[in-house]
């Protein structure tokens, strides 16, 4: 059994999609599934770039994109009323849901996510309904406590180390798998797929299209 690590943050369309699509695309896979809630703005602001959101062209094609990975998915999505919005609380809250030591559930995340992309279009960081979450999945930890912010803190900052970018991404045996189109090649890698035994995966990575080499004299 290979053991994988969601890295996510719920401002992501992308990512409340893979976290759906998983269980299906992943059928007959063994595999067990730890969540691992991160700040998408912290890995934007390592690497130097603005959230999807933030450049228009590219806001409207996300949205347009995602609307039809829905639709094609049969998965049902709709766009809060505001966005981007802040998603500390929420990355907070699913922190606190888990036991010291452990990162939240399969159930509490898809309570989150379902918070952000399946309410009618309401305000994901609205005060009024961050409460009503907070008491319905009635968390063991405090969210607002040093301890939360730590564990968030951490666990963004090992993402970084690994060399996560963006999310959603997966983790497993060391490999990154990055958005909700990566989730096929997730599911060959856990099936066997030769390509990544016979020296392809690294290959890959080694290209550098584009790149003019002086000779050597």
């Amino acid at each position: 059994m290979k053991h994988l690590r969601f890295y996510f943050d719920p401002i992501s369309p992308y990512a409340a999609l893979a976290f759906e699509r998983l269980p299906e695309a992943l059928a007959g896979c063994s595999y067990s599934v730890e969540y691992r809630p991160i700040l998408f703005a912290a890995l934007l602001h390592a690497v130097g770039q603005k959230g999807p959101a933030e450049i228009e062209h590219k806001r409207q094609w996300t949205f347009r994109q995602i609307a039809w990975a829905a639709h094609k998915l049969g998965i049902p999505m709709q766009v809060p009323a505001q966005h981007p919005f802040n998603p500390l609380p929420l990355l907070r809250l699913a922190w606190a849901s888990a036991p010291a030591g452990g990162t939240p559930n399969r159930l509490t995340v898809e309570k989150i996510f379902r918070h952000v992309w399946r309410a009618q279009g309401a305000d994901a960081a609205s005060p009024e309904r961050l409460a009503a979450l907070t008491q319905e999945l009635n968390p063991p930890r405090d969210p607002a406590s040093e301890e939360i912010k730590e564990n968030l803190r951490d666990a963004s900052e090992q993402a970084l180390k690994l060399g996560v970018f963006g999310v959603p991404t997966i983790e497993v045996d060391g490999k990154l798998f990055w958005g909700l189109d990566a989730l096929e090649m997730v599911a060959a890698y856990l099936r066997g797929d030769p390509w990544f035994e016979q020296g392809d995966w690294e290959a890959a990575a080694r290209a550098r299209p584009g790149v003019v080499r002086r000779a050597m004299h």
